[in-house]
């Protein structure tokens, strides 16, 4: 049979098409060393760029987020890839839900915003372990982040996982992912070990192919250890650090090309029991002006900070052990409830100064609500439930173990900067039960691994106490499907101290809103609403005094919530929470100031590593 004829429509079309397919072929960004610039498709190019988290903002929330990020005068966004957060288990992936990195590459593209990729492997980022899994520690003489064969088996599989399924959106491929960061940092860790980053930098050339543009960042002090040739060379810093020195230092290892600052500091993290960090606007805004007058490319992080939600914080060491609070507000210029600040708008008036911003009004703030207080119900106390928290049964063996190598009647608290001893009474006979909690693996500056657990057997008296009986808790399932079905039928503490539930049911009368969980007079714990893990609260330590609470988590008038609490330490002679239209991020122990309840200005995680010995 002879071919049909092709019609006048497909006669138009296959000329079109021919002119379009090269210039599909023409997509590009590169460095011009010539001129000290990046060339997109063949155009000078610069970005100015804003860090955000996805995984530190709810699926829901996203579009927001990215739509103000655009209208503020970005033209890219730049976020990391948390491994821990991805492959739970060895094998495990999980691409679902608020870990769906497509489908935020997709809402990026959307909002008209390139992409600056950091995949890791660590991210650091005040995250869990910096984004390591902890699995990894169930090898504990494992190397991290060097050319340990064990280290880089796990590495390399995860990568073979991920980078393929990021390659159809490199931007030469048709996407918005204009540049991708080998490891994070490298030149804070200490171990230097090149043969580990070339390793790295050929893995991501085999996966990714030659064309996509792959850097390194460090601070000033880090660049030696931390670039590799063959890779760009980027740094940080904030608006307090000497811009023209570190520039003349970065010029050492990247004489020619774009200045390039893959982070520039518009706030920092709180850690609990510090005050919570604000950084000058004056300041901010002055330091970008003067890189953009230099032609920098300039990324800012935080421009949006987000949630640990659930039990994502890291920890930093500074000569002790710092675990980072659950909001991660970082003072940026849009606060962790979505709203613009006046940093956002000076930020946004320097950028238009050298490049054409978004027209039109900038989505208002979200409405927030008020609602209280709510006096909740003793429900029962942690050990009453140890065969729901742990349904296979305890570990048995002769000394405790880590909760790496686990797999993850109140007498008083160590802690691990304060505390390291505890003297209690008991008859002969009498039973142990020690609750251990993993607060936030280090996430920045340390290179050992931190185990979490009892990493010595406890003693009474000169004897080494043996024979234990260890239960991984799961607490987020008990939440999520058990209450209130189960925990209602057992038995109450006659005082309620030490690791108690609490919850509450209630409705809403009217529209629902944003708002701030604030927990006047508890002690330290975590919260659920809907079952969902909204993070820990440390009221007695502070800073932060409220947990953000979306709206989208919340039933609307006619469905009853639940809010569920475990208190770890002391319960509040009145057990009451409320709910504010404003967040407490500044109270500390030391210098403790709430005059009003107005006063100023989280995809379900991985179980919380609790173990009852």
């Amino acid at each position: 049979m002879a071919p049909k004829k092709p019609s006048c429509l497909h006669s138009l079309l296959l000329p079109l098409l021919t002119l379009l397919l090269p210039q599909a072929d023409t997509r590009s960004f590169v460095v011009d060393r010539d001129h000290d610039r990046f060339l997109l498709d063949g155009a000078p190019f610069r970005y100015v760029s804003g860090s955000l988290h996805y995984f530190r903002v709810p699926r829901v929330l996203w579009a927001d987020r990215l739509l103000k990020m655009r209208w503020s005068g970005l033209n890219a966004i730049q976020f990391y890839v948390p491994w821990n957060y991805h492959e739970p288990q060895p094998g495990v992936y999980n691409f679902n839900g608020s870990r769906d990195l497509i489908a935020f590459l997709n809402e990026a593209a959307l909002a008209n915003l390139l992409v600056i990729l950091r995949p890791g492997p660590y991210i650091c980022a005040e995250w869990e372990m910096g984004g390591l899994p902890s699995w990894l520690l169930r090898k504990p003489e494992i190397h991290l982040r060097t050319s340990d064969p064990d280290f880089l088996a796990a590495v390399d599989s995860w990568f073979k996982v991920l980078l393929p399924k990021i390659y159809p959106w490199l931007y030469h491929n048709g996407g918005n992912i204009i540049s991708i960061q080998v490891e994070n940092e490298y030149g804070s860790y200490g171990a230097c070990d090149s043969s580990y980053m070339r390793h790295l930098a050929g893995l991501f050339r085999a996966l990714l192919g030659e064309k996509i543009l792959l850097f390194t960042t460090d601070g000033p002090e880090g660049l030696q250890c931390g670039s590799l040739q063959g890779l760009y060379t980027t740094v940080d810093f904030g608006p307090a650090d000497n811009m023209t020195k570190i520039f003349t230092l970065l010029r050492k290892y990247e004489p020619h090309g774009p200045l390039v600052i893959s982070e520039y500091y518009t706030g920092w993290l709180d850690y609990w029991g510090q005050n919570h960090s604000t950084w000058s606007v004056s300041a901010v805004t002055k330091g970008l002006e003067n890189m953009l007058e230099l032609g920098a490319s300039v990324n800012m992080y935080m421009f949006h900070g987000g949630t640990n939600f659930g039990y994502w914080n890291g920890a930093d060491k500074k000569g002790r052990f710092l675990p980072i609070t659950t909001s991660y507000d970082y003072d940026a210029p849009i606060s962790e409830a979505g709203d613009p600040t006046p940093k956002l708008f000076a930020l946004r008036n320097v950028i238009s100064k050298f490049q054409e911003v978004p027209l039109g009004p900038l989505p208002p703030p979200s409405p927030k609500m008020m609602l209280g207080p709510l006096t909740l119900h003793l429900v029962g106390h942690l050990l009453a439930f140890l065969d729901l928290l742990c349904p296979h049964g305890p570990i048995n063996s002769i000394l405790p173990m880590t909760f790496e190598a686990v797999k993850q009647v109140f007498q008083g608290v160590l802690e691990r900067n304060m505390r390291d001893k505890l003297f209690l009474m008991g008859k002969l006979g009498s039973k142990l039960d020690i609750l251990l909690e993993n607060m936030g693996r280090l996430s920045f500056g340390s290179n050992s691994s931190d185990f979490k657990g009892l990493l010595e057997p406890p003693i009474l008296g000169h004897t080494i106490l043996t024979q234990w009986m260890m239960f991984p808790l799961k607490i987020d399932n008990l939440v999520k499907w058990w209450f209130p079905l189960q925990l209602l039928k057992r038995p109450h503490p006659q005082a309620p101290s030490g690791p108690t539930f609490y919850s509450k049911t209630f409705p809403i009368v009217g529209s629902v809103g944003d708002t701030f969980l604030y927990l006047p007079g508890w002690t330290k714990g975590q919260v659920w609403i809907n079952g969902f893990n909204l993070g820990r609260y440390w009221t007695t330590r502070g800073p932060q005094q409220t947990l953000y609470v979306p709206r989208f988590l919340l039933f609307p008038k006619g469905a009853l919530n639940r809010i569920t609490l475990l208190e770890l330490e002391n319960v509040p002679l009145q057990p009451q929470v409320q709910f504010l239209d404003k967040p407490i991020l500044n109270s500390t122990l030391h210098g403790l100031r709430i005059n009003s309840l107005s006063a100023d200005t989280l995809s379900a995680s991985e179980p919380m590593e609790l173990s009852g010995h």
